[in-house]
């Protein structure tokens, strides 16, 4: 039978005290939505939903070129309501609807896939959790015989039924004709005037359809966000789970607990990482790679043996085996460094390619630079390559050696073997093997005075 997705998406999120809608608030670097979709893609669904309302267009232009449908839900008047209107966009005849929540991003998709097989195209199954603390949620009610007769909200339940620790996440699993049937019949004759999703469980049970509620051993599959409180605590979890996961696939973490990863991290073995470290976008480590305290790392590639002292910031760029950045480096896109390349502390580099063995050690920049191997480029140096209107490219090729306190003014080439002295503004090509200089030539007087303020009478 086809699977059909729902992912309701339209709440306002008010508690959030934000302007952004609330599936679009992040958690472990990617809204709350995309972490939905992503487990939803996961089983391969016939046709996939998404229910918006409030900030629609915010929402929906997130989601453009992706092969899902979105509808909107106009008035926001209930979780039942907005079935109602997804319902008409799915094909006549059999088939399984798997709801699921946009603000509850940590659902598994084996939880899903087990959720659906519950179903099985003929009962309606629900997903639930014990909580200690089951405030706000709607509560499974069963009977003596342990079998599920409803579910009563929050603020409908008496004092006996909210005392009960089992709830129910917000998603479920029915046969396309039978949640037909059911929401066409829903109320609103309750203490908030909306059509309660909820309500079809009594119907289910009216009509003699198997009612299946299937308990979650990790509460944090099913925890929703309403609050910037509950989206740290539910970053934790994923950050604890992410920290897990990477440790029993043989990475080093000195402590777990100071991990952040905002993406995707692929390590090779033997890799340590020190505390406060952040991971975004796509991170790919090699083996034998130590990464110091505190460096943020987006969407680069580190070879084999690398070393990155604390405090670095490292973004686009690719890092060859054997290298040596930091500390207090920074490394933007474009930055293209070979096999055992050393980048000491304050150094920046920018889409500037490195040969093997450059060494640039301390205080300077690189900018728009093609560096060839075994160059060593001195503290405080810069290539000045930008003219007010256009980048332009400095070449310097193998075995150059620059001086302390250089200006490369580009664009321009420094042949192989050359160098530059300390202090020099070069502006025009540097001859290979040459000494070339460019400065004012020293000069003492002494017979000058620094001048004095006039002494007070």
């Amino acid at each position: 039978m086809a699977l059909h997705v729902v992912v309701m998406a339209a709440g306002k999120g008010t508690r959030m005290k934000s302007q952004r809608p609330k599936v679009l608030h992040r958690l472990g670097g990617q809204p709350l939505l995309q972490h939905v979709l992503d487990s939803a893609a996961a089983l391969r669904p016939a046709q996939t939903l998404v229910i918006t309302g409030h900030g629609a267009a915010e929402v929906e232009a997130f989601l453009a070129g992706r092969a899902l449908s979105c509808v909107r839900q106009v008035p926001q008047l209930g979780t039942g309501h907005a079935i109602q209107q997804v319902l008409p966009q799915m094909p006549a005849g059999e088939g399984t609807v798997l709801i699921l929540n946009g603000d509850v991003p940590l659902i598994r998709s084996e939880t899903a896939a087990a959720l659906v097989a519950a179903c099985a195209d003929q009962a309606l199954a629900l997903l639930s959790a014990e909580l200690d603390a089951p405030e706000g949620y709607g509560r499974i009610v069963r009977d003596a015989e342990g079998r599920v007769r409803g579910i009563v909200e929050h603020k409908d339940a008496s004092p006996a039924q909210r005392a009960i620790r089992e709830i129910y996440s917000g998603i479920m699993a029915a046969p396309l004709p039978a949640l037909r049937r059911w929401v066409g019949a829903l109320k609103n004759d309750n203490a908030q005037g909306e059509y309660y999703l909820t309500d079809i469980v009594a119907m289910a049970v009216a009509e003699g359809v198997p009612v299946r509620a299937q308990t979650v051993a990790d509460d944090t599959e099913v925890l929703g966000v309403n609050t910037p409180v509950q989206l740290a605590e539910l970053e934790r979890r994923l950050q604890k789970r992410l920290a897990e996961q990477r440790m029993e696939a043989g990475v080093r973490l000195a402590d777990p607990a100071r991990f952040d990863l905002r993406g995707t991290l692929d390590c090779g073995e033997d890799v340590e990482i020190d505390v406060g470290c952040v991971f975004e976008g796509s991170v790919r480590v090699g083996s034998r790679v130590s990464i110091g305290a505190h460096c943020v790392i987006r969407d680069a590639e580190i070879g084999d043996d690398v070393v990155i002292h604390p405090f670095s910031h490292i973004e686009g760029a690719r890092i060859g085996g054997g290298a040596r950045i930091g500390p207090y480096a920074r490394l933007r896109p474009g930055a293209d460094l070979g096999d055992e390349v050393h980048i000491g502390n304050f150094v920046e580099v920018k889409n500037s390619t490195l040969g093997r063995g450059a060494k640039a050690n301390h205080l300077a920049y690189l900018g728009d630079a093609t560096v060839g191997a075994r160059v060593n480029y001195g503290a405080g140096s810069i290539t000045a390559n930008y003219d007010g209107a256009n980048k332009h490219r400095t070449v310097i090729e193998d075995d150059v050696h620059v001086g302390s306190n250089c200006v490369l003014v580009a664009p321009l080439t420094i042949g192989a073997g050359a160098t530059i002295a300390g202090g020099s503004t070069i502006a025009r090509p540097a001859p290979a093997g040459q000494l070339t200089v460019a400065r004012a030539r020293q000069l003492s007087v002494p017979t000058w005075k620094r001048p004095a303020k006039p002494k007070k009478g």
